[in-house]
């Protein structure tokens, strides 16, 4: 990876960094620091924030869910990216494709989104990013 290279920051990097628990952890722990390191330029977008909230309240505590997502204001090279109803309609054509088995919506937005913005690499552990062409971090 290069220095300030754009990172698009996926739910399951999120969650693997948020629970020591996660048998992913210790990976996420290490690339993150190799982000930190290269100076990235992280991204993620609201469907993005909104999946990585709902499941660290569910699979841990509201308190975990609200401190995440209150440390993603710390994250000052941390640009949110939106996703318009163009955007969105893009991502359905993600499920047309038999590559993409058990896709979720999510995903697809975040194919269309990172496409849109020029950014090649997930920090991801889904491989759903591996087939839709994005280098993978992680």
């Amino acid at each position: 990876m290069r220095a300030r290279e754009a990172v698009f920051v996926d739910t399951s990097a999120w969650v693997a960094l948020a629970l020591a628990r996660d048998p992913l952890h210790p990976r996420a722990v290490e690339a993150w620091d190799q982000l930190v390191e290269l100076h990235a330029r992280l991204h993620t977008s609201v469907p993005i924030v909104l999946e990585t909230f709902t499941f660290l309240d569910r699979h841990a505590t509201r308190d975990v869910a609200i401190a995440w997502k209150d440390s993603l204001a710390d994250l000052d090279d941390l640009r949110v990216l939106t996703c318009s109803t163009d955007e969105m309609s893009s991502a359905w054509r993600y499920f047309s494709n038999r590559k993409f088995h058990k896709l979720s919506a999510v995903d697809a937005t975040s194919f269309v989104l990172m496409s849109g913005a020029g950014i090649r690499v997930a920090f991801a552990f889904d491989h759903h990013f591996a087939s839709a062409g994005f280098r993978l971090v992680g």
